[in-house]
Formats: C-alpha cells, structure tokens, sequence
C-alpha cells in the first residue's frame, strides 16, 4: 500500500475520472464502429474523445477546492558559500 494521502476535494475528484472516462468513450466508439460501421467509424467519431476530455477539465477547473490537501513541499537544495569567480580557460601561466 502507498503512503501517499489523497486529496478528497471536488476537483481531484473529477480530474481522477479522466482516465476512466477516456477508455470508456474510446471503447463506446469502437463499439460503434463494430455494429453500425460506415458513418459511426472510429475515423468520423473520435473528436467526441476532445470533447470527453473538455468537460471533465472545464467540470474540474470550475470545482470547489475546499478540502484540497496539497503534498509535502520538497527541501530546498544546499545553498553554496559565495566564492571567488573562476577563470573558464584554466590557470594562466607565466604570471
């Protein structure tokens, strides 16, 4: 089991049925394809997978975020002494 805390708002909720969402209408339209054929053939029908895909993103851009719980913040890296610039050429010799 993962560790990782879900975020229960109404938004994650709605963008998590995405990937369901998309496998369902892609397999309705081959479904489609398969019994009607002709007119209802994947080629003529999948800008409907664009449209699957508009209204879950607009459904979940215009979700409440209450609740929302956001993930651990990742440490700042080391911050590095200041330090004399160097020469990219390497030493100068003959100095």
């Amino acid at each position: 089991m993962s560790d990782r805390v879900r975020c229960n708002c109404r938004r994650c909720i709605i963008r998590s049925l995405m990937g369901p969402a998309i496998i369902i209408t892609v397999g309705v339209l081959f479904l489609l394809d398969q019994v009607r054929g002709g007119y209802l053939s994947f080629g003529n029908t999948f800008p409907v997978i664009l449209i699957v895909i508009g209204a879950i993103s607009l459904a979940s851009n215009l979700a409440s975020t209450e609740g929302h719980i956001n993930g651990p913040v990742p440490a700042a890296p080391p911050v590095a002494a200041a330090s004399s610039p160097q020469n990219p050429q390497g030493p100068v010799q003959g100095q």
